[in-house]
């Protein structure tokens, strides 16, 4: 007996001293709140998602609360098409099933226009142009047509609602600032105030349920289209979201300064388009779908409010095509790529899709990652934290290959919890789920990340176990008063809506 006592201690010593030599990342959690997180999404355009819209399968196993993935937004095109019936694939009509599919279940969808009707504009055509061989004049929106511009917004809202759908957010323009020889319009960052300050009121808002305007979206969240708009109020007063893509800019250099503007306004700020990793030869592998989760959560630290990716149906992406993938004139055939199969990169999104959407991010003690390239994020690890009824949420990111210790500590006692984790071991559950194993009431936490991972640590919050009851309250009533979240943790600084305890034991609600 005496033999298996020392023998137990002997490995559970060893046990603790491996735990020790791991390296070991503290996170503290604050409970300074950030921006709140609409929801995260991909767009019904191009590609793969032929024929169209009016193949919604993919569309079917990723939106929605009951889905495995959790999707909530989606962005379509605004075809120059006046009737919708005149654009091909294009036309308003061919996105009508997956849009409707997304609305039935909750969702958000918001169109985006490539290029007004070429009648508009000063080439005559939806064709963008290409800089090599037009002048720069041509490819955009005529003076004399700007009046025409959210009338013509308000033809295509109005050709939908009377096709079942209410959509609830129309953009000013794709990528205003890149000449393309598919459908385009160029606009400076002045030209776009004009256009918005002296005919947005035009958007017919009160017919069409409120409907919300977008920012024209710039390739590279170029701060100068931003800074346009919020510098005049008429402009600040219109637009209700700030929003661009990250093509070769990354987010917490071009999108965090925006937000930093735009967030104290009550705007939102999202990013609507940018394919990771894409037109490659092979499937993505675990440490490409990691740095798509990188991706993803810089957005979040950056302030975004919304995530949106490119195709939903490619596969690189979320769902597969089922079909051979022809890049360098070289045709590819992957067998993992099924037509409408999940893929790895849709539970990356899921970590967040399912669980961040709705919640208000938490200022931590590793929110800053400016400074590193992105081949040093790949070789590193990064976190965020939300707030999200009663639970806090934390995501980590471990990209290297070794295992490490992240030491947790929550601004409230928790009292239980759950772990999600991929590891991009495709022979076992992709997003598999355990108990955390809290056992009592505590603010840390202990978490072993596992190698080449993405964990999402969801704490359920012990609102019995309070400050306020373990308080030893003075009877001198020129004692100084106490303050308490509404959770009964104590606070330093009270600020908003807290609870005031006086000496002699009474407590009331106040706002500070």
């Amino acid at each position: 007996m005496m033999r298996k006592i020392i023998l137990s201690l002997v490995v559970l010593m060893g046990v603790t001293a491996t735990q020790a030599a791991k390296p070991r990342t503290s996170l503290r959690v604050y409970d300074t709140k950030k921006q709140t997180v609409t929801g995260f999404g991909g767009a019904c355009c191009d590609g793969a998602m032929k024929p169209f819209g009016t193949d919604n399968a993919c569309v079917n196993k990723l939106y929605g609360k009951r889905s495995k993935i959790g999707l909530n937004i989606m962005r379509m095109e605004i075809s120059p098409s006046f009737t919708g019936d005149n654009w091909g694939d294009y036309d308003w009509n061919g996105s009508l099933p997956s849009v409707k599919t997304v609305k039935n279940r909750g969702g958000i969808v918001f169109g985006t226009p490539w290029s007004p009707p070429g009648d508009y504009k000063t080439n005559g055509t939806a064709q963008g142009g290409n800089a090599d061989s037009q002048d720069y004049q041509k490819g955009k929106l005529r003076k004399d047509c700007y009046e025409k511009f959210f009338p013509w917004l308000n033809t295509f809202l109005g050709w939908m609602h009377d096709h079942g759908v209410d959509i609830d957010a129309v953009s000013i323009q794709n990528e205003p600032d890149w000449w393309v020889d598919y459908s385009g319009c160029l606009y400076e960052p002045e030209e776009q105030v004009t256009l918005v300050k002296n005919y947005a009121h035009l958007l017919d808002r009160e017919k069409y349920n409120g409907v919300r305007i977008i920012s024209a979206e710039p390739l590279g969240f170029a701060k100068s289209y931003f800074d346009a708009l919020l510098n005049d109020q008429t402009c600040r007063e219109q637009v209700d979201i700030f929003a661009g893509h990250i093509y070769g800019h990354m987010p917490l250099q071009y999108i965090k300064p925006v937000a930093k503007d735009a967030l104290p306004l009550g705007k939102e700020v999202w990013m609507t388009e940018h394919s990771t990793l894409d037109n490659i030869d092979h499937m993505p592998t675990w440490d490409e779908n990691l740095i798509f989760a990188e991706e993803v959560n810089e957005c979040m630290l950056a302030g975004c409010t919304g995530y949106i990716t490119w195709y939903l149906r490619a596969h690189w992406s979320f769902t597969g095509t089922g079909q051979p993938w022809t890049h360098n004139e070289q045709s590819y055939n992957f067998p993992e790529n099924k037509k409408d199969e999940l893929l790895p990169r849709a539970f990356v999104m899921s970590h967040f899709s399912k669980n961040v959407t709705g919640s208000t991010r938490l200022e931590t003690n590793q929110d800053n990652t400016d400074g590193r390239t992105k081949e040093e994020i790949a070789l590193n690890y990064e976190f965020s934290a939300y707030e999200k009824g009663d639970s806090i949420i934390v995501m980590a990111i471990n990209t290297t290959d070794k295992e490490r210790n992240l030491k947790i500590s929550l601004p409230y006692n928790v009292k239980s919890g759950e772990l999600w984790l991929s590891t991009g071991n495709e022979s076992e559950n992709l997003c598999q789920k355990s108990d955390l194993g809290i056992t009592e009431s505590t603010n840390e936490y202990l978490y072993e990340m596992p190698a080449k991972s993405l964990s999402t640590l969801i704490f359920k919050v012990d609102n019995g176990s309070t400050a306020i009851e373990d308080v030893n309250l003075a009877n001198d009533d020129d004692a100084p008063k106490t303050y308490y979240d509404l959770r009964g943790h104590r606070l330093d600084t009270p600020h908003g809506l807290c609870i005031e305890r006086s000496a002699n034991g009474t407590s009331r609600k106040v706002i500070m």
